[in-house]
């Protein structure tokens, strides 16, 4: 009996499937390469040999699934009865239907503006996801600014070649950064939610590594052709790999042009160009060196947020921020952003189990956007004031925005104004920027040459320098260490530049609001300062942050069981520099602020149990901390030195647990999510009425100690009901909320107007704000998909799917729900109704809608070139949908809100983004 078993034993021990897999094109063996067996939980990824071994399998039949994106699966049958089957060298072969996946080449550029004004998007940290679920998210929901677990994108990370490219000042990707350069950007390495990656601790959202390493790109040569009408009309894009040569040189070249005078919205030129340099030597099988340039230059137009009323007077396209001059468009919000990435990587395999990646890089350039300024002045020569000073004068210039409430035909109601047809007669045929009323403004001889009307442009000069050190280790046939080390180093330039003097001689750099001569002063070191173009103004001070930062992560494979710890630690130092003294600040504006530190910290576990090959069950849970970015760190920035009030990291407490289903022809993925965020803080710019009364002032809302709750379920399902027609769905059910009442103050100016208002030395505390159970504006909380896709064996194809969404909120004015609301110069409204506060300080809900997309296309292969066109139909039926908005700040208390309220058209309603109608994308390629 002991024989007999010894011997069974043997022969299941010599149950062995090998093989190479390699390139069908080049024969070069290939990395990443998942081979698994179906109805088993065995499975293995090819290392840089292009080897597997799979073991551990019993006598039996089975199928081994080879896979790898980008290329055509294939299945090989083996029957197993106590011998090694050698499979040999397996050649993948490209699959062409990959050109036509549409979504590769589309969601960087066009749904992924990142204005802090506009609704953020998290679909770039997805593209790489093999998840159903998640798949759908990024290509179907992502146009209604749908947000994976209600999270907005600092929540993710991402990185290329293994370096963070999330911002330090916002958190925030910055994806013009490298826009334009989709054909190098495809191999991706994605880590959903809290799920092991080794290259980072990463967020709640998971992490992206994009890999541009010379060697690890296609060989060849693509260039392609698209023309859209939603965010640019035209672009091109050429790449050319080399490949690894003998000698061990390998390189990589790819540039782009995306231009249109206007998008889908009117106004909203776009001009973008890209280049791509990534050089390769591998010096021998232990060490190899990569140096990465990509340089992106853009340039487009913004546009505006608009209220109901203005909708419908003028239609979803409408664009306030534009108008003719000289018979051209002109935008008067332009965003630039020019930032060049400077990287270089090397990989040190130590041994076959041991390797050590270390990255360099450096990011220069600058991000600007453009804006009128309308406070123009000069000084009055001919008196003085107590001590000597000449009177500044404001020369009267009025908000130029077509929009301006009281060019409006609400604001004419309200006023009891008789020509309200004319006013609405003049916005309906009009209604658009009129640049050459600036312009004679400018030239009235009463200005004396100064400027009523200026445009500039904010400026953030940005270098940042990183440096880091990633440890990948397999200890043993199960057991995998990763860790790494890395340091970060910001400077920001933060100032104001003259664009365009429109007409006049010079600009005054005073605030005519001010009360005395030196609290008009912008810089107090250079007073009656008058700029020209290309000289800075308003405000000038840099930012400094340091962030060390470290994770170590051990990962378990095993045949039923693969679980994972990890843990991190980080310091962070932020600090702001004033280079001007700004006069309503004389004493907190100039030199150094004190400098902030941070020592945050996280842990996460993960496990996957498989209960067959068809049958897993997995869950993941983490507590991390994170320091407040630097937006959130300064009161005002711009002009001061103070920082926020009692600041303290974010806690976040954060847990999934999922259900999945595998088997040939379905796949299916059913998750429950639960996300506790606290003490966040939020900062906020805008013109207030009613504090206080009726007074009015230009604050800085400051909302701190924010606790959010974030849970819900989502489902993917797929199914290969035919050899050609696939079948899916996917859906989430969530609910966003504030989960307590944080506390609000405001900041604003020390002056006669704030101090009227309650302001004592520029500061006012309103205590908590009633916020709690106040949904978050998230996108749509709510969201379903089904569709098909019908696949040809002749390398055509089509499909379709229609995307429901419900649950979607305007984001609040958190003013509103604080003491001030009943506040009429301290005391209660007599008139105030606890009713009617109710109902006015509810949360506007959007309709619920159902947008139709369709996607098709043809490749062809010729020899080893292929050809390929495809094209998708955006908003089918062109509905007209809110994708998000914010109620205006300005109605502060209870008497104003009420008053406009009552009217039929709100003077200060809510103001919304509105999705796009009917809209397409065609794109050519040719790749050889």
């Amino acid at each position: 009996m002991f024989l007999l078993l010894f011997l069974v034993i043997g022969l299941q021990a010599q149950n062995i499937v090998k093989g190479v897999v390699s390139d069908g094109d080049s024969e070069k063996p290939l990395q990443n390469v998942l081979v698994s067996v179906n109805s088993t939980t065995v499975s293995q990824t090819t290392g840089i040999d292009g080897v597997f071994v799979l073991k551990n399998l019993s006598n039996g039949t089975y199928v081994v699934e080879i896979k790898l994106k980008g290329y055509e699966t294939q299945n090989f049958p083996v029957e197993l009865s106590g011998k090694a089957v050698d499979l040999g060298t397996i050649l993948l072969y490209e699959d062409i239907s990959e050109e036509q996946d549409l979504s590769i080449v589309t969601i960087t550029d066009d749904e992924l503006n990142d204005d802090a004004s506009a609704a953020d998007n998290i679909s770039g940290l997805l593209q790489a996801s093999r998840d159903i679920y998640l798949r759908t998210a990024a290509y179907e929901f992502s146009s209604s600014f749908f947000r994976i677990r209600g999270l907005d994108s600092e929540n993710g990370k991402l990185l290329i070649n293994g370096l963070d490219m999330n911002k330090l000042y916002s958190g925030r990707p910055q994806w013009s950064n490298w826009g334009g350069l989709n054909d190098v950007l495809r191999n991706q390495e994605f880590s959903t939610g809290l799920t092991a990656s080794a290259y980072t601790f990463g967020g709640i959202l998971g992490s992206t590594n994009i890999d541009v390493r010379a060697s690890k790109q296609r060989a060849g040569t693509r260039i392609s052709y698209a023309s859209s009408n939603r965010s640019y009309a035209h672009r091109a894009m050429v790449t050319h790999s080399s490949g690894l040569s003998e000698k061990g040189w390998a390189y990589t070249v790819a540039a782009s042009r995306r231009s249109g005078n206007e998008g889908y919205v009117d106004g909203t030129m776009y001009n973008a160009t890209s280049m791509f340099l990534s050089l390769e030597k591998k010096f021998n099988d232990r060490h190899s060196l990569n140096f990465t340039s990509i340089t992106a230059f853009n340039r487009r137009g913004k546009s505006a947020p608009q209220t109901q009323e203005v909708f419908d007077l003028k239609g979803i396209k409408y664009n306030s921020y534009w108008g003719y001059q000289d018979g051209k468009i002109r935008n008067s919000r332009i965003k630039e952003v020019s930032e060049p990435i400077l990287m270089l990587n090397h990989y040190w395999d130590l041994d076959e189990n041991t390797s050590i990646n270390t990255n360099v890089s450096y990011q220069f350039g600058k991000t600007g956007n453009s804006r009128i300024d309308n406070n123009g002045t000069r000084v009055d020569g001919t008196a003085l004031d107590g001590n000597g000073n000449p009177y500044i004068v404001n020369l009267g210039a009025s908000n130029p925005d077509p929009t301006y409430y009281q060019k409006l035909p609400s604001y004419g109601l309200r006023q009891g104004y008789s020509n309200i047809y004319g006013i609405h007669q003049n916005f309906v045929n009009n209604g658009q920027l009129d640049w050459n009323s600036l312009y004679n403004a400018n030239l009235n001889p009463y200005n004396q040459g100064n400027s009523s009307y200026v445009l500039y442009e904010d400026r953030n000069d940005d270098t940042q320098f990183t440096v880091n050190s990633i440890l990948n280790k397999e200890v043993s046939e199960n057991i995998t260490l990763n860790a790494r080390v890395q340091y970060t180093r910001l400077k920001s330039k933060n100032f104001a530049e003259v664009i365009d003097l429109l007409g006049g001689t010079g600009y005054l750099d005073a605030d005519s609001f001010a009360d005395s001569f030196d609290e008009k002063q912008n810089d107090l070191l250079n007073p009656l300062n008058v700029v020209g173009v290309g000289e800075k103004f308003k405000y000038n001070f840099n930012l400094y942050s340091n962030v060390v930062d470290g994770f170590v992560q051990s990962q378990f494979k095993y045949n039923k069981v693969d679980f994972f710890v990890a843990a991190s630690v980080s310091t962070t130092s932020h600090q702001r520099d004033g280079l001007f003294q700004n006069g309503g600040f004389a004493n907190n504006s100039l030199g150094k602020s004190e400098k902030l530190s941070f020592t945050n910290y996280g842990a996460k576990a993960g496990a996957t149990y498989k209960l067959s090959g068809r049958h897993l069950f997995d869950f993941n849970a983490g507590y991390l901390t994170k320091a407040p970015n630097l937006r959130n760190s300064f009161s005002n920035s711009r002009e001061n030195n103070s920082t926020v009030d009692n600041l303290t990291s974010e806690k976040v407490l954060s847990a999934d647990a999922s259900y999945i289903f595998r088997s040939p022809i379905v796949q299916a993925k059913l998750s429950g999510y639960y996300t506790k965020v606290q003490d966040a803080t939020e900062i906020s710019f805008f013109f207030a009425d009613g504090i206080g009364g009726d007074n009015t002032a230009f604050v800085q809302e400051i909302l701190s100690g924010i606790d959010k709750k974030h849970f819900g379920a989502e489902f993917g399902i797929e199914a290969q009901v035919t050899p050609t027609i696939k079948l899916k769905g996917a859906a989430n059910v969530g609910q966003y909320t504030y989960d307590n009442n944080p506390n609000l103050y405001l900041t604003t100016e020390n002056n006669t107007r704030s101090n009227d208002a309650g302001f004592v030395n520029g500061r006012k505390d309103f205590g908590e704000a009633n916020l709690k159970n106040y949904k978050l504006a998230a996108g749509p909380q709510t969201a379903y998909s089904v569709g098909f896709e019908y696949r040809d064996p002749d390398y055509w194809f089509v499909g379709a799917t229609a995307n429901f969404f419900d649950n979607v909120y305007v984001d609040i004015a958190p003013l509103t729900r604080t003491s001030n609301f009943a506040d009429d110069g301290g005391v209660p409204f007599n008139d105030y109704d606890v009713d009617v506060a109710r109902e006015l300080l509810q949360q506007e809900k959007f309709d619920n809608y159902m947008v139709v997309n369709m996607i098709g296309g043809k490749s062809w292969k010729i020899g080893n070139q292929y050809i390929s066109v495809f094209a998708s139909v955006g908003n089918l039926f062109n509905t007209k949908y809110k994708s998000g908005g914010f109620e205006q700040g300005r109605n502060a208390n209870y008497r104003q809100l009420k008053e406009d309220k009552e009217l039929d058209t709100p003077v200060f309603g809510n103001k919304y983004w509105f999705g796009r109608g009917t809209n397409y994308f065609l794109n050519l390629n040719y790749r050889f």
